[in-house]
């Protein structure tokens, strides 16, 4: 196959990827291919099994035969996902529309465990792949979420990572030795961003911010319908931004920093006081539900300092709207604190308040992100 053909393979499947379905006319308006570059591609692509054509075909208006529309093949192979978080790893296997086949988590320290953790995912990745019926050669990509910045141009962890103990662990490499799987590497803020974008509530939105309100405060940046990393690959990380002067030390090193008010060890510590040691934020949130008084107090303080942080952020990118994941999703008393506060400290120049909401995909985001990255390089040749 010529370098062009395959570029252009690649532009028709990224396209599939991104919108769904499609049809022939679409493809070659979107990319610029012509008519005939379009249909024999296609046509490989039937041929080989990778794309199918739908057949519930509406008759339009006018009483013809809309275009035929195609999509991935479900049964053609599949994508690994992977969410390295602080204290678990969640690994799920998707078929190449996306769809979630075999999915499964393990409590682990991920923190301080980097090679046991790493031997972990590659075998929960070997085994749903298995589990799924997916053949090892239709496996397309392993994508991997991990909590701290990715350096933009290589997707290894960034110099000054928080994970210290994963100083000098090439992920990557380590994960496709471990699985003979092509391995792509991201932020899970930034991932989550994604899966939002291609799955969840920010679908149809070019512009917005994804915050990831767990362990830690992260926030993932997408501007004119792409992800933006920054020069080494650290935009977007809102916990690590000071909001209280001579707070307490953060693990990043910083005082003062938006995670020690919001991260999920703050609010645990917060209700703890009065709750006594070995408060979970699980917790803490049926009792926001429930409605307990402290519980929201600690939910509304802690939105109220994340959407103050918001401000000058939102101010300078203009967002359309807010997603808000995580764990921390699950209160309606945090997102509505965020909103009031974040509108509240907007300048009467934008109009209209930005609009604040919870994601669509829950605890699974980070983990479809990793896919999403992962099936980004996906060629099939």
């Amino acid at each position: 196959m010529t370098q062009l053909r395959r570029h252009n393979r690649i532009q028709v499947l990224e396209l599939l990827r991104q919108r769904g379905t499609t049809s022939r006319a679409e493809i070659a308006k979107r990319t610029g291919l012509s008519t005939t570059t379009v249909s024999t591609l296609v046509g490989e692509l039937i041929d080989e099994t990778v794309v199918v054509e739908l057949d519930d075909r509406p008759t339009s208006s006018a009483g013809g035969r809309p275009a035929r529309m195609l999509a991935f093949n479900p049964t053609a192979g599949g994508v690994v996902g992977v969410h390295l978080a602080h204290d678990h790893v969640r690994v799920g296997v998707t078929d190449l529309a996306g769809r979630i086949v075999a999915q499964d988590v393990a409590e682990i320290d991920v923190d301080h465990e980097p090679l046991r953790t790493l031997d972990l995912a590659a075998a929960r990745s070997r085994h749903l792949v298995a589990e799924a019926g997916v053949r090892s050669e239709g496996v397309v990509g392993l994508g991997v979420a991990v909590s701290a910045p990715v350096f933009a141009s290589t997707h290894t962890l960034g110099a000054g990572s928080i994970l210290s103990d994963w100083t000098g662990v090439d992920v990557a490499s380590e994960l496709a030795e471990r699985t003979g799987f092509r391995v792509e590497l991201g932020n899970d803020a930034n991932l989550g961003a994604i899966a939002e974008q291609r799955f969840g509530a920010a679908q149809q939105v070019d512009d917005f911010v994804y915050l990831m309100l767990s362990d830690g405060v992260g926030a993932g940046l997408v501007l004119e319908g792409r992800l933006y990393e920054g020069a080494v690959g650290a935009a977007g990380e809102l916990g690590h931004v000071n909001v209280v002067p001579d707070g307490f030390v953060c693990r990043c090193g910083g005082r003062g920093c938006l995670e020690t008010v919001a991260g999920a060890h703050a609010l645990t510590h917060a209700f703890g006081l009065t709750r006594g040691p070995g408060t979970t934020l699980h917790q803490i949130l049926v009792a926001d539900r429930d409605g307990d008084a402290g519980a929201r107090r600690v939910f509304a303080d802690a939105g109220a300092a994340v959407g103050r942080a918001l401000v000058a952020l939102c101010t300078v990118l203009d967002p359309a709207t807010v997603v808000v994941g995580g764990e921390g999703s699950a209160s309606d008393t945090m997102i509505t604190a965020i909103h009031a506060a974040l509108n509240g400290g907007m300048t009467p120049l934008r109009g209209v308040a930005i609009p604040v909401v919870a994601g669509a995909l829950g605890e699974e985001a980070e983990m479809l992100g990793a896919v999403a990255l992962a099936s980004q390089r996906m060629t099939l040749v």
